[in-house]
């Protein structure tokens, strides 16, 4: 096996490893939700790598195997989150496990929707700088097409809606649509955000393992400030 869906060999053994920390940190019932979560964000990911590979290939765009700083770049802040809701576990604490879980989820759905956005907004016209809005080359980062924004906003709320697949918890300070919806728009967030750090990184700052997990943080942090405000 050279690659399971898009991963190759030490990037799968680690997202395993990463995998089965979040089994026993939250285990049973929570572990195997976010467990799940991952899984159908890689499943989800290998889908839309895989959209247009003639005219990926065509235009020197496709990149079929993700190495280990993808996966800890896309892995390292829910492991974070999940860690956190064991925490609240052992300490009998509603309030935190419920914002490791949308801290989790804002992470994963940053992370989905940054991966729609770049690899199926390649299939649409040429892009634009997000900053200026000048004409760029096909797969420059920090361009940005109609396509990537809208399909971005569909792979967040892919990651959205396994809100209401999540095992019972106590959500007496916020209703699970307000969940939700906040999971959503800030997962969106945080596409765009990695478009803004992608234009630095065309100018020698920061790379696209950085841009992802920075773009997790902000949609994460929003998220989590929302929430500390309305609940």
């Amino acid at each position: 096996m050279k690659t399971f869906l898009t991963l190759d060999i030490k990037a799968t053994l680690l997202a395993i490893a990463m995998g089965i920390a979040m089994l026993i940190l939250a285990w049973p019932i929570y572990g195997l939700f976010f467990f799940l979560v991952m899984l159908w964000f890689l499943v989800v990911s290998a889908v839309v790598t895989f959209a247009g590979t003639a005219y990926k290939k065509k235009k020197n765009l496709y990149e079929k195997q993700r190495g280990y700083k993808n996966v800890l770049a896309n892995g390292l802040l829910p492991l974070f989150f999940v860690v956190i809701f064991a925490i609240g576990a052992y300490s009998a604490s509603g309030t935190i496990e419920l914002f490791a879980i949308a801290g989790f989820l804002s992470a994963v759905s940053a992370a989905t929707a940054d991966k729609f956005s770049s690899e199926l907004g390649v299939l649409d016209g040429e892009p634009r700088s997000i900053f200026g809005l000048k004409h760029v080359k096909k797969g420059t980062s920090g361009g940005i097409t109609l396509l990537g924004l809208f399909t971005g906003l569909i792979g967040s709320f892919l990651t959205s809606v396994t809100i209401f697949a999540m095992p019972h918890l106590t959500l007496a300070t916020i209703p699970v649509f307000e969940l939700f919806y906040i999971v959503l728009i800030t997962g969106f967030l945080g596409t765009v955000f990695d478009s803004m750090l992608g234009y630095f990184e065309e100018r020698g700052t920061g790379n696209k393992f950085t841009s992802n997990f920075f773009a997790a943080v902000l949609a994460s942090g929003v998220c989590l400030i929302v929430f500390a405000l309305i609940a």
